[in-house]
């Protein structure tokens, strides 16, 4: 009942951070050059004022910047995030279209920047100062500092050019006209490259996170007294030292939800991915300001939910939060 407290009053005060977010960006962008009906006539070649006008008022670009923010936010909270001019077709339609790629990528990048950085992490401080410790925190270093779209480009070059593994980018063979399980593989493969490179910087962050985290928690009094009781160093880090260790690393996952999600524009650019990372990017250069407002929307939706679950699995991890609520 605590837990469901605690997580009814973090939903509710997501709520103006969204709406905050949503208004900063729709002011930022009335600041920028051009808008979707100056992209439509660009691309047209040209256009009469006049057929400028009407265009305007179709997309509901007329009128001062305040009328439509209100207009906006309204037709937000009846979940209708517009209609793309550039796509020639709903916004939400375009963005459940890429979300899927989207969604694959976090996820798997996610669990495998978590998984291999705590068990790294783990033998780093298990062998502190020892070779395993400084070569790891050396790879550590090296990750963090390789920028994502260098090292997806040299993935490229190694894995798809030279050695021709993996494909160099795409979500699927296209005409291959596979299904089931053979779909399946073939997306698994595509994502091999676009999922350790935006992983390996997380990676980084969450293995020096889960090092610092096991080395403070192994100078605690209750893992003395552990060590006191004879227990072996085995039991000791699996039944004292890693569940309260994990709770920085649980914490990590909520603040870095949006870091990755801004990191999918570059790796889904990088490997052709068609996730809202790419549209994001396409939306900005074609102008279509309905469609990046949207893409906003839902990714702070998606950014909320991580921190929800996040909070959940925090409080089921540490008993004191969910008293607390």
């Amino acid at each position: 009942m605590q837990i469901l407290k605690l997580a009814g009053r973090r939903l509710m005060s997501s709520v103006p951070t969204l709406l905050i977010l949503l208004a900063g960006l729709f002011i930022l962008l009335q600041f920028a050059p051009g808008d979707t009906v100056d992209a439509l006539m660009a691309q047209m070649g040209g256009g009469d004022p006049a057929q400028a006008a009407e265009l305007r008022r179709f997309y509901g670009l007329e009128g001062s910047a305040a009328v439509r923010l209100l207009d906006y936010l309204w037709r937000l909270v009846r979940l209708d995030l517009g209609f793309s001019a550039i796509y020639n077709k709903p916004v939400a339609t375009v963005i459940l279209e890429r979300l899927p790629a989207t969604l694959m990528l976090m996820f798997s990048a996610l669990s495998f920047a978590f998984f291999a950085g705590m068990v790294l992490g783990i033998v780093s401080a298990q062998r502190v100062n020892g070779w395993a410790d400084t070569l790891i925190s050396l790879l550590g270093l090296l990750f963090y500092a390789t920028p994502s779209f260098w090292l997806g480009l040299m993935s490229i070059v190694v894995f798809s050019i030279w050695l021709a593994w993996l494909p160099p980018g795409g979500l699927y063979e296209i005409g291959s006209g596979a299904t089931g399980i053979w779909l399946v593989l073939d997306i698994a493969r595509h994502l091999v490259q676009p999922t350790i490179t935006l992983a390996l910087i997380f990676l980084a962050i969450y293995l020096r996170i889960m090092r610092a985290s096991m080395l403070e928690v192994s100078t605690l009094d209750f893992v003395r007294t552990a060590r006191a009781k004879g227990l072996t160093r085995g039991e000791i880090v699996r039944k004292h030292v890693l569940r309260n260790a994990l709770l920085p690393m649980v914490t990590l996952i909520g603040l870095q939800a949006g870091t990755m999600l801004g990191g999918s524009v570059v790796i889904e650019s990088v490997f052709s991915l068609p996730g809202i990372g790419r549209l994001a990017y396409e939306s900005v250069v074609q102008r279509d300001l309905n469609t990046l407002l949207g893409i906003v929307f839902v990714s702070a939706i998606m950014v909320i939910l991580v921190n929800f679950i996040v909070d959940l699995i925090y409080a089921r991890l540490d008993p004191r939060i969910a008293a607390g609520a």
